[in-house]
């Protein structure tokens, strides 16, 4: 198959690749609860796709904006209870992905995940799953200084793979990640996995999960 000069496929992780929701919710609340800390009601719903630094200090209000130290211990702590609830339960992958990804490499389509989740955290799930061979690269929280929605990330991603943004396509489920890829000049799927459809109409296009999305599809969104 002849593919466009620059395409490329960048996957967000949380919500896209997994279900991590309640791995993380849980993982807030486990901290929560070890720390004697609070939470607003709809802060962890406000908080996802965020990176830890915006979270604790912006929205959880767990620790002063320049309280670095405190934020990282905050952050690390929460990243081991996840990682740590993964491995002891398992973890599969949403509907659709291994097939995608398996079309995309058998065609010889870069794909890269672009993600404010913790390296560790990746790798943790890729594990798990069995998809680490499926990735050319992994942009993680580490590798970027701004977070969604600025569109560092994907930026990254992009870069490495050696793709162009206007004929790459982003996969995203949530609103600020669908900002970002619009914000870096990206095509960008959406899948209704994490918030409804209604949620997600700044994307190009919706699609309930990936277990409807091909190559084609993708492909539709850069040449059209």
């Amino acid at each position: 198959m002849n593919l466009p000069e620059g395409f490329g496929v960048i996957f967000d992780w949380d919500g896209v690749v997994i279900d991590s929701e309640d791995f993380h919710r849980r993982s807030w609340e486990l901290l929560q609860a070890e720390e004697n800390l609070t939470m607003e009601e709809g802060a962890f719903e406000t908080s996802f796709g965020m990176r830890n630094e915006q979270i604790i200090p912006n929205v959880f209000k767990w620790a002063a904006p320049d309280d670095s130290d405190s934020i990282q211990a905050l952050a690390n702590r929460k990243e081991s209870l996840y990682r740590e609830l993964i491995r002891a339960e398992g973890i599969a992958p949403l509907p659709g992905v291994v097939a995608l990804l398996e079309e995309l490499a058998t065609a010889g389509v870069p794909t890269s995940v672009g993600s404010s989740t913790p390296r560790a955290n990746i790798d943790a799930v890729m594990e798990v799953i069995g998809v680490a061979d499926k990735f050319r690269e992994v942009v993680a929280a580490a590798d970027v200084t701004q977070g969604k929605p600025h569109p560092e990330v994907f930026l990254t991603a992009a870069s490495r793979l050696g793709c162009s943004p206007e004929n790459s396509v982003v996969i995203e489920d949530a609103q600020v990640g669908i900002e970002a890829g619009k914000a870096g000049g990206f095509n960008v799927l959406a899948v209704a996995t994490t918030h409804p459809a209604d949620d997600l109409s700044a994307a190009d296009v919706c699609h309930p999960n990936l277990a409807s999305v091909s190559l084609s599809t993708l492909l539709a969104l850069v040449t059209t």
